[in-house]
């Protein structure tokens, strides 16, 4: 058997042994509350609305219910709408390391694959522990970002990880599960260059979509192409390069659950910028930002970050980000409205940034996500370093920051309930946590 197919097995199999720890247990939880917040928010979002009216009705073998909604769908059509309802905001969590990415796009196919069965939410607890496991060990591996392609194709591997271990398929059926769900998910990093367009918050979502569909083919009987990292046509030769992934526990603790809906890198940068405004005298005359260079290859070289005419561009958009916090605070889900993309105020702080990535900034990341930020104005100047934002794992989210995150995109009363719930998980089942959706969608439609 292909090597890293038996090590993402053994993981498994550890895992339905020993269980996930409490500590570990508890950080799923907060994700698993984390996306249906972020989901919530997106739920009105062009992206959504078109893959609704485009995927829906639809039903099949296995079908799922589309959060909060009563409609259902085919599992790996649920997955997909769900999991670009999660995605879309950029404010799911994120890991840091030779590939960044964001874990928790495994956990809507781990839902509506539990969903309808006999399955528990500890049951998508222990399916989730997996994915995450699975996707983190293969961002330490290898970027392979610089080599072209878009890092969801991990999270093509580690979602049916999740789902083979969650229908305990045996070692022959888990591994085309595998198989089949990597052969025709390599994903083109495209996605992100240049201007942003809808797909950069559906791509992980459709790489799970493909996922279930092989998950479910494999689980009846159906074989895919092996040896599948190895092979001579093979993803070490064709993507990654060689690499040899550890899939050893540990790292569900070093994800980071976001503060604002900014892409990760940016995340010190509006922090600093938040604090700054708050202290900033008189009129600004130049903005000097010192990084590192992976932010700078993501969300700063590009011409297009600094006129971003998209919200997918803008929220990748390290320029745009620290402009609009210095204007008007806090980014929040409708910082991207077009209103702003366009507005003087913001363009003006972005044609006065210089940036320049530092060797000091560079060997801290990606243990740490430093920025520096000098504003200078007609009356002094203003500076602030930050190493870690807060929901970092160096300064990681409580409950109460769940809760606190919940109320500022769904309301007070609708985030008690969802992160209620959740908090008690592994006592409950999936077609509660959906119910609860549904719940809090109708306290929406009638405010």
């Amino acid at each position: 058997m292909d090597r890293v197919v038996k090590s993402i097995i053994d993981l498994s199999r550890k895992t339905g042994k020993n269980g996930v720890s409490h500590e570990d247990s508890e950080e799923l939880k907060k994700r698993i509350a984390d996306i249906t917040v972020t989901s919530y928010g997106a739920f009105y979002s062009d992206p959504v609305k078109i893959a609704i009216r485009s995927l829906l009705p639809s039903a099949g073998r296995k079908n799922a219910t589309v959060f909060f909604t009563s409609n259902s769908a085919s599992v790996e059509n649920a997955a997909f709408i769900n999991g670009t309802m999660t995605r879309y905001l950029d404010y799911n969590d994120t890991y840091l390391s030779k590939e960044a990415l964001h874990p928790s796009d495994n956990i809507p196919p781990m839902i509506a694959m539990a969903e309808g069965g006999s399955f528990t939410g500890k049951d998508i607890i222990e399916a989730s522990a997996v994915a995450y496991e699975t996707v983190c060990g293969l961002s330490d591996a290898v970027s392979i970002r610089d080599r072209g392609w878009d890092h969801v194709t991990y999270v093509s591997i580690s979602s049916a990880a999740g789902m083979a271990h969650m229908l305990d398929l045996d070692d022959e059926k888990f591994s085309h599960a595998l198989n089949l769900s990597i052969n025709n998910n390599i994903s083109m990093r495209q996605t992100r260059a240049g201007e942003l367009s809808m797909w950069k918050g559906a791509t992980a979502a459709n790489a799970c979509r493909n996922s279930v569909f092989g998950t479910v083919l494999a689980e009846s009987g159906f074989t895919g192409p092996s040896p599948i990292f190895e092979g001579e046509m093979g993803f070490f030769r064709q993507v990654s390069g060689p690499m040899e992934p550890d899939f050893s526990t540990g790292r569900i603790r070093k994800t980071m659950i976001k503060n604002y809906p900014v892409e990760y890198h940016a995340m010190s940068a509006a922090e600093v910028a938040s604090n700054l405004r708050k202290e900033i005298k008189g009129k600004i005359e130049s903005i000097e930002v010192e990084t590192f260079t992976v932010a700078s290859t993501i969300i700063i070289k590009d011409p297009e970050k600094l006129r971003p005419r998209t919200r997918e561009t803008a929220d990748h958009s390290m320029p745009y980000i620290i402009a609009y916090t210095l204007t008007y605070g806090d980014p929040v889900p409708s910082s991207y409205d077009q209103k702003y993309l366009t507005d003087s105020e913001i363009l003006e702080k972005i044609d006065m940034m210089r940036f320049r990535v530092t060797e000091k900034f560079d060997s801290m990341y990606p243990e740490y996500l430093p920025v520096k930020i000098t504003v200078k104005t007609d009356q002094g100047k203003f500076q602030e370093e930050l190493d870690a934002p807060k929901g970092h794992n160096k300064k990681p989210y409580t409950w109460d920051d769940v809760l606190a995150k919940a109320k500022r995109v769904m309301g007070e009363d609708s985030a008690t309930e969802v992160v209620s719930l959740v908090r008690s998980f592994e006592k409950r089942s999936p077609e509660e946590l959906l119910e609860v959706m549904r719940n809090v969608q109708a306290e929406r439609r009638n405010q």
